[in-house]
This record gives structure tokens, sequence and C-alpha cells, in this order.
């Protein structure tokens, strides 16, 4: 996995600190274990940096769960290429959707928060899942029917549409597993960009399986 720390707190502003100091412990802890005091302790701020900067805790533990992975998120906004050829747009989505990868620990404290959330759950999941994760799907699929000159989304349509981003998915879900099994393949930055150009390859693939199917099979399943 990548080893270069983005969660050196030494290098950071007041804000930035409280929210990497904060997605450690609410990682380690959870919401409710998790103090404001021992944040801003771990931060090197003032409590009332807390009120300034996030309104309140909960104000706060919103910013942990979105901000760390970055300006390329998890959800990338594939609404912004659709109009691209098919190949490029999965190539853009996979580079996107991959890049916080990059970010080494910081994205292991992400996952942990983001598991400790569905045992533990404050509502924050639920609203990513409307807010920002159903759009994108029904984006790609919005795709998907488009290249597969569909009149109509069924079913295995939103089965292909997971099992694309279901790829990808698994290396954050799975990066302990990863670095046991194959260590080399997320080590690096460009084996980052390499592992995004190759499930761009395999949805490509799967896209015109489906396809093919379609014609063999013109009474598929609903």
């Amino acid at each position: 996995m990548v080893n270069n720390l983005s969660t050196d707190t030494e290098t950071l502003d007041a804000r930035g600190r409280l929210v990497i100091s904060a997605l450690r412990l609410f990682a380690e802890k959870g919401f409710e274990a998790a103090t404001t005091r021992e944040i801003c302790d771990a931060a090197g701020a003032n409590i009332s940096a807390i009120r300034y900067y996030f309104g309140d805790k909960a104000g706060l533990y919103r910013a942990v769960f979105n901000e760390p992975i970055g300006e390329t998120q998890c959800h990338t906004n594939i609404t912004e290429y659709v109009t691209l050829p098919l190949a490029d747009a999965l190539g853009k989505f996979f580079t996107e959707f991959l890049e916080p990868l990059k970010k080494g620990e910081e994205i292991r404290l992400v996952m942990k928060l983001h598991f400790r959330e569905m045992i533990e759950p404050t509502g924050i999941r639920q609203q990513a899942i409307e807010a920002e994760i159903k759009p994108q799907h029904e984006a790609l699929v919005s795709m998907l029917k488009e290249h597969l000159s569909l009149q109509r989304v069924d079913m295995d349509v939103h089965r292909l549409a997971f099992a694309i981003i279901g790829m990808a998915v698994h290396f954050y879900v799975g990066q302990d597993v990863a670095s046991v099994i194959a260590p080399q393949l997320l080590n690096a930055p460009k084996a980052i960009d390499t592992l995004a150009e190759r499930l761009a390859g395999y949805a490509l693939s799967m896209i015109e399986g489906e396809a093919r199917r379609r014609t063999q099979e013109p009474h598929h399943a609903p």
C-alpha cells in the first residue's frame, strides 16, 4: 500500500489538524465515545476551535466522514463525462474513483470509520447514499442504457452497474487482503493508475458481454 502519510498533523493548519485527529479517534472509538476534548488535545487546538470551524461535534463528524478522501471522492461525478466515448468514460471513472487509495494510511482510517458507521450508525451514511451514491449509480445506469440501446432500464442494467462499481469498491474494502496476497498491487501511485486502467478494460468487456447476451437471449430475466 502507498506509505506516504498525509495524516502528519504538523504540516496542517488548525482545521486540518482537527479533521485528521478526529478521523483517527472516531475511527478508533466511534462518534459517541470520542470526546471533543481529546480530539482537540490530539490536534493541539483550543476546544472552541470545533465550534468555530464546524459548529459542533456532529459538524466535525460530517467533515471527517467526507473530507479526508479529498476532492476526488469515491463517488466520482460520472455525470460530468457521460458524453465521452465509453472506453474513455470508464477510464476516467476508475482513475478518479481509485485516486484516494494513493493516500495510504489516511484512506485506511477512512474505511475503518465507514465500517464503524455501519455498526454504530449515526445516519450520515444514509445521507451519503441518497445525496451522492444513488445519483452516481443512476448516472452509470443511464450511460449503460444508452450504450446498450435500451428502451427502459431493467434489473440486469442495475446488476451490471453494481458489478462494475463493485470491482473498484473491493479494493477499498479489501486493502488489507490485497496487501497480503499481492503487495505490489496498491503499493505505489503508478500501480493504482495501472489498476484503474485494467478495471476500465474489464468493465468494457463486461458491458460488451452483456450486449451479446441480450442479443442471444432477448427474453432475459426482469
